[in-house]
């Protein structure tokens, strides 16, 4: 447990909005944020989850925050040592964070109990695809080990992976993978890796297939192309406190329509014309996690792609939730996407900002 008695980074007030409040958590070790008035009081309390489930409701994030707080926050008492850590496992197994208050209601102390959530996953990183929308980048060299921000994609994966703690990744590999076999034997390695070689490419979900049996821990897959500075421990307790036995991190995509849209009622007469309106969709951004008895539903040996397991699941029942990605992240699956990353990725940008504290850092 930690007593947090400076708190300056994990405070702000009901009006500050929604994108700097995802600023300060996603700058900060903790997951969470404060909110009180003028005078320090409470007002109440918001989390990543808050806020990622305010996105999914298509808020936008130039609101203020007001309107993602919990309702009736737990708080407890300076001095009131015996109560307040009876209140701790009310709040829920991941992380939980008790505000401590003064007679008056300001927060003088809060207490956080720090556990890595992600020390209870697996992860599976798909990089076995032959890549050939890269065209001759990927005839000599398997598109994870292709170079963005000066390390290959893979490397940018891996690192992030184990900065939230996660001890055990395996790999798949099918194109090239030699290469990858070599690259994991001269990386410094802080996780436990392994190698999936598949001689027939099974697809993310069939690669699941090939996992030992013996795994009883959650799966956390990434496909092996792509980049994103998404915290996995804010995915990891955002499935767990949802109650999902899969969650899917999503993206929004904008397309803008390059004309004038006709709006007509349903006579076919005209109502108006929209001028170049932009379309905004949630799509599948590459990362999932699976329980373990959504992993149980693949046979081992079959090819199987992601959206055929989810649907598998769906339909015997089981709870797939979204988890919206509101940080960096791109596909460099495709030329153009690939080109803008070498330009765009925070690691190739001066001055950019470091990445989340690891969860050995957190426990410090």
């Amino acid at each position: 447990m930690i007593s947090l008695k400076t708190f300056d980074d994990l405070v702000c007030s009901p009006e500050t909005t929604i994108r700097e409040v995802m600023e300060r958590i996603n700058a900060s070790p903790y997951l969470f944020q404060v909110v009180v008035d003028g005078g320090g009081r409470v007002l109440d309390t918001v989390t990543d989850g808050d806020i990622r489930r305010a996105i999914l409701a298509n808020t936008t994030l130039d609101m203020p925050v007001r309107i993602c707080m919990q309702q009736n926050a737990v708080t407890g008492r300076v001095g009131d040592d015996a109560r307040n850590l009876e209140k701790l496992p009310a709040l829920g197994s991941l992380v939980p964070f008790l505000p401590l208050l003064n007679e008056d209601g300001v927060l003088k102390e809060i207490l956080v109990v720090s556990q890595a959530p992600t020390e209870r996953a697996t992860a599976l990183v798909m990089a076995g695809g032959p890549g050939k929308r890269l065209g001759e980048r990927t005839q000599e060299t398997p598109k994870p080990l292709l170079t963005v921000g000066d390390k290959p994609i893979l490397q940018h994966i891996l690192e992030r992976l184990e900065a939230v703690g996660i001890q055990n990744i395996y790999i798949s590999v099918h194109h090239l993978a030699e290469r990858i076999d070599a690259f994991i034997s001269d990386r410094s390695n802080q996780a436990r890796i392994h190698l999936i070689h598949e001689p027939e490419p099974l697809g993310p979900a069939g690669s699941s297939g090939k996992l030992p049996r013996s795994l009883d821990e959650p799966l956390l897959v990434v496909n092996g192309d792509i980049l994103t500075q998404v915290d996995f421990s804010a995915l990891v307790e955002f499935h767990y406190r949802q109650g999902h036995d899969a969650t899917i991190a999503v993206a929004q995509h904008e397309v803008e329509i390059p004309f004038g849209v006709i709006r007509r009622n349903e006579d076919g007469m005209f109502l108006g014309v929209e001028e170049k309106p932009l379309i905004r969709n949630f799509v599948v951004a590459g990362i999932y996690y699976l329980s373990p008895q959504f992993c149980s539903l693949v046979p081992p040996g079959k090819a199987m792609d992601m959206p055929e397991l989810l649907n598998l699941g769906r339909s015997m029942g089981l709870r797939i939730g979204l988890f919206p990605v509101h940080e960096y992240w791109v596909d460099v699956g495709r030329p153009a996407e690939f080109e803008a990353a070498q330009e765009s990725h925070p690691a190739a940008t001066p001055g950019a900002s470091s990445e989340r504290e690891s969860g050995s850092e957190r426990e410090s």
